[in-house]
C-alpha cells in the first residue's frame, strides 16, 4: 500500500520518515519528493509498506501528529497520472 504523507518538516530525512512508519510494520520504500533545481524538499513524500493492515493502522495512527513541530497529513496515495 502506497501512503501520502504531507506537510512534512522541510528538515526530515527519508530515513526519519522510514523510521517513523516501521514502528508500525515493513516499509518498503521511502520518497521525499524534492525540488529539482535546489534539491530541498517539498514538504511531502510517499511511504510504500507491503501490509496493508500495517499501512492503515500507520495511517490512523499517525495521521495528525506532530513532527518536529508539524501536523502531518496522511492518506492513501493515488496512482499516478501521465
Amino acid at each position: 500500500m502506497n501512503l501520502y504523507i504531507g506537510n512534512l518538516p522541510y528538515s526530515l530525512t527519508e530515513q526519519q520518515l522510514s523510521d517513523l512508519f516501521s514502528a508500525f510494520g515493513t516499509v518498503d520504500k521511502v520518497n521525499i519528493i524534492k525540488d529539482r533545481e535546489t534539491g530541498n524538499s517539498k514538504g511531502f513524500g510517499f511511504v510504500e509498506m507491503a501490509d496493508s493492515d500495517q499501512a492503515t493502522t500507520a495511517m490512523s495512527e499517525l495521521n495528525g501528529n506532530a513532527v518536529e513541530g508539524r501536523e502531518i497529513k496522511i492518506s492513501e496515495a493515488r496512482p499516478r497520472a501521465y
